[in-house]
């Protein structure tokens, strides 16, 4: 599902380990009941990048999301089909691991509940694994990947998503740190038990609940 897999030993990889190991940025600070901004978190205008240092080149003609797992009907999907897909917009909050947070941020594309009806999960199915062009991978619960606002980006503000934010197509799911968002996404895969992905078992959490800072595990 991914171009080749991602070393684990690099300098970001160690410091970010470091901050797990050191509860970094975590307050403990009560959410308030009409918070919208989690604990621990500021504010920024612009949308800074995050990576590791890979930044795949996918164009939509080589592009391909396959979805397959605990599915009734596997579907590789390239980008002609994927646009042909009820197409949807949403407006979310990003919340990222490293502290900031942007507010009404505009998507299009098409929602997860819409590639699930697609595929059909078997009732055995509770996780989901993402999977990148640039070998990452990132895990969540299947009802998180099924919310209501969870899409597969492939436009933000009204035009197309850049390479460097993980264009062509990037899954987002507004309610949890955005590092469970996986960029350049190429893979779907459903299945029966958790199974972590690259930050999660370098020190992060499972989940990632920003309102409950669930930044480590």
């Amino acid at each position: 599902m991914a171009d080749d897999a991602l070393p684990d030993d690099t300098k970001l990889t160690r410091t970010k380990q470091r901050w797990a190991n050191e509860g970094k940025f975590i307050t403990g600070a009560a959410r308030g009941a009409d918070e919208r901004l989690p604990p621990g978190q500021h504010l920024v205008r612009d949308w800074p990048v995050r990576d590791l240092e890979r930044q795949p080149d996918v164009s939509t003609d080589r592009w391909r999301l396959t979805i397959k797992g605990l599915v009734a009907r596997p579907v590789s999907l390239d980008w002609s089909a994927f646009m042909a897909l009820p197409q949807t917009e949403r407006r979310s909050d990003i919340h990222c691991v490293t502290t900031w947070s942007r507010y009404d941020n505009d998507w299009a594309g098409v929602a997860t509940r819409t590639l699930l009806d697609l595929v059909e999960p078997r009732d055995e199915a509770a996780f989901v694994v993402l999977h990148g062009y640039d070998g990452y991978t990132s895990n969540v619960p299947l009802a998180d990947f099924a919310a209501e606002d969870a899409l597969i980006a492939r436009e933000w503000q009204g035009k197309p998503l850049t390479r460097e934010h993980g264009g062509p197509a990037r899954l987002v799911i507004p309610h949890l740190y955005f590092w469970k968002s996986a960029k350049w996404i190429s893979g779907i895969e459903l299945l029966g038990a958790d199974r972590p992905g690259f930050w999660e078992v370098n020190g992060y959490h499972r989940r990632g609940d920003p309102w409950e800072e669930e930044r480590y595990s």
